[in-house]
C-alpha cells in the first residue's frame, strides 16, 4: 500500500477534465487535501493563444507547484496526466511523496504505426471525424460515469477549438521530451501504477514494461479501460 498523506493532485487526460474523478473524490479526500487541475484549454482553464505540447504539460505542472510551494504530494495522473505526474516525481523529488499513474503517458514504444496514428492524429480535422469512435474504443464505457465522460469528451472534441487543442497534443506524443522511458528508473517516490487492461490503445505489456523500469512499483491490472476510475 502506498501511504497517501497530504495533498493529491489529480491530472487527467486530452480533453478531458477534473470531473473525471468525481467518482473517487470523496475516497481522494479523506485527511487530505485534493487539487485538481484543468490543463489550459480543458474544463474551467481558459485556452491558451497557441495549443500547447505534452511537453508543456509537464513544465506546467513543475510550475504548478513551485508557484504554491507544495509539498508531500502524492500525485495520480492519468494519460498525459501520467507522464507529467512523472515528470513532477523527476524534478521536484523533495515535493512528492508518492505517485500513481493510470495508463501513463510518455511510455510508449514508438513503432512506425504509433509514429504514423500520432500524425494523423494531430489534424484537427481528422480529431472532429474520428474522435467520437475514438474516445468510446479507448473507454470502454460501461457505467453510467464513463458515458458521462464519453460525451463531454467528444463534444469538446467536435469544437474547432477542441479539435485544435486535441490534435496539437497528438502530434506532440513522438517528441522526444515526451519519452520518459529511459528516465523511469530516477523516480525515486513510491509509485502505483494502475492499467485499464480492456484500453485497446496502451496495451497491458506497456504496463508491465514501465513497473519492470520503476524498481519497488506495483502494478494493478482492472477490467476498465483508459479512465480506470470512472
Amino acid at each position: 500500500d502506498i501511504p497517501m498523506p497530504g495533498r493529491p493532485p489529480v491530472r487527467h487526460a486530452a480533453l478531458h477534465d477534473h470531473t473525471d474523478f468525481d467518482a473517487v473524490r470523496a475516497e481522494l479526500a479523506q485527511g487530505r487535501r485534493v487539487l485538481d487541475l484543468d490543463w489550459p484549454g480543458h474544463g474551467a482553464s481558459p485556452l491558451p493563444s497557441v495549443p500547447l505540447r505534452a511537453v508543456q504539460f509537464g513544465d506546467l505542472l513543475v510550475e504548478f507547484a513551485e508557484l504554491l510551494d507544495l509539498s508531500n504530494l502524492v500525485v495520480v495522473g492519468n494519460s498525459v496526466g501520467g507522464y507529467a505526474a512523472c515528470r513532477l516525481a523527476l524534478e521536484r523529488q523533495e515535493r512528492v511523496s508518492g505517485v500513481v499513474l493510470v495508463n501513463p503517458g510518455g511510455f510508449t514504444p514508438h513503432s512506425v504505426l504509433t509514429r504514423v496514428m500520432c500524425a494523423v492524429m494531430g489534424r484537427p480535422a481528422v480529431v472532429r471525424a474520428v474522435f467520437g469512435a475514438f474516445v468510446r474504443a479507448y473507454m470502454q464505457p460501461r457505467t453510467s460515469t464513463d458515458r458521462a465522460i464519453v460525451r463531454r469528451v467528444v463534444g469538446r472534441a467536435k469544437t474547432a477549438d477542441g479539435a485544435k487543442t486535441a490534435a496539437a497534443l497528438w502530434k506532440s506524443f513522438t517528441e522526444p521530451g515526451h519519452d520518459l522511458r529511459t528516465r523511469a528508473s530516477r523516480i525515486a517516490a513510491p509509485v502505483l501504477i494502475t492499467w485499464g487492461a480492456k484500453d485497446p490503445t496502451a496495451p497491458m505489456r506497456w504496463g508491465r514494461v514501465l513497473a519492470e523500469s520503476i524498481e519497488g512499483s506495483t502494478l494493478e491490472a482492472f477490467g476498465t479501460g483508459h479512465v480506470v476510475f470512472s
